[in-house]
């Protein structure tokens, strides 16, 4: 004997009825299609295989392994970061609660991030370290795109302007004369001469003009450009400022500085300090105090202004 539909499954069969005829399809063929799918499995839904395959050392030192993984799940934490920011930038009726929920998610994932280094710093041999680098020339962790996306999609692109030429560059300022000018060009050019580093120059040329596009898509619509439209009481909600604050000071102070002291660890021998697998001045490019990197200057005092970086 047939069992009768439940008023449940009814209403569910209903709703389905109405989103399939709203873009024009037929009920009845999804249903049938459904009949001939297989259940989901967690290695299909998360495609374990390929995610597990993913890990091609170029040496046969053990502890490359370490290094590329940790990177890979640096870059899934990126793309967590910018998916969390996109949320924020396009949100119609921005409020304090989502605002400042979505600023928190990301400052986890980056309190992850600074955690993490070390398993860089302590869980890697160092001879095996100093041996398999020297096949990653000229290739580095600055190249990644998405931090860059995130700073680009974070604040105004004045702000990650080299500090020393922040005063002659302003809105109106072309966006491909700004991207010449941002703090993380010192790290493979020659301002005397112009000359850049293949690691820049490759860099530049995989992903300059998705640069462009991604900044001119975000100058109206950063975290920080989202905070200065908001009404001024809502500006000074301490609920939001703590954690535009803590964002801040995470990525650009705390996370930065795990990073610097994880590459001090293996490149500065006491005696020599190595050269970065691209090429880079990495003291200099890397500390804050240098570059002055900060997203948010308006949650801060003068003071903390002053002293950014300079307490670590």
């Amino acid at each position: 004997m047939k069992k009768p539909i439940q008023p449940d499954i009814e209403k569910i069969i209903n709703q389905l009825d109405d989103k399939y005829e709203k873009i024009d399809q037929d009920l009845d063929d999804h249903l049938e299609g459904l009949l001939q799918s297989k259940p989901i499995t967690y290695w299909d839904y998360i495609h374990t295989d390929a995610l597990l395959s993913l890990q091609l050392p170029r040496t046969s030192m053990p502890d490359e392994n370490v290094f590329i993984m940790y990177h890979q799940v640096n870059e899934l934490l990126f793309k967590m970061v910018l998916w969390e920011i996109e949320q924020v930038a396009h949100h119609p009726e921005l409020t304090v609660d989502f605002f400042s929920s979505r600023l928190g998610r990301i400052s986890r994932y980056f309190d992850m991030l600074t955690s993490s280094f070390s398993i860089m710093q302590e869980g890697m041999d160092v001879e095996q370290y100093m041996k398999f680098r020297k096949t990653l020339t000229p290739a580095s962790g600055f190249q990644s795109a998405q931090y860059r996306k995130i700073e680009f999609a974070s604040t105004d692109l004045i702000n990650l302007i080299d500090n020393r030429f922040r005063a002659s560059i302003d809105r109106n300022t072309p966006y491909e004369h700004a991207l010449e000018h941002l703090y993380w060009q010192a790290a493979g050019k020659d301002y005397h001469t112009g000359k850049k580093s293949y690691l820049l120059s490759a860099f530049e040329e995989k992903y300059k003009n998705d640069f462009v596009a991604f900044t001119k898509e975000y100058n109206t619509i950063n975290l920080y450009a989202r905070f200065k439209s908001l009404p001024q009481e809502v500006r000074e909600n301490q609920k939001l400022r703590d954690a535009m604050r803590h964002y801040d000071y995470t990525v650009n102070v705390t996370w930065v500085m795990s990073h610097y002291h994880a590459a001090n660890h293996y490149l500065n021998n006491g005696e020599k300090v190595v050269e970065a697998t691209g090429g880079s001045e990495w003291t200099k490019y890397m500390h804050p105090k240098y570059q002055r990197r900060i997203f948010f200057p308006d949650v801060w005092t003068a003071e903390e202004l002053a002293n950014w970086g300079h307490d670590v």
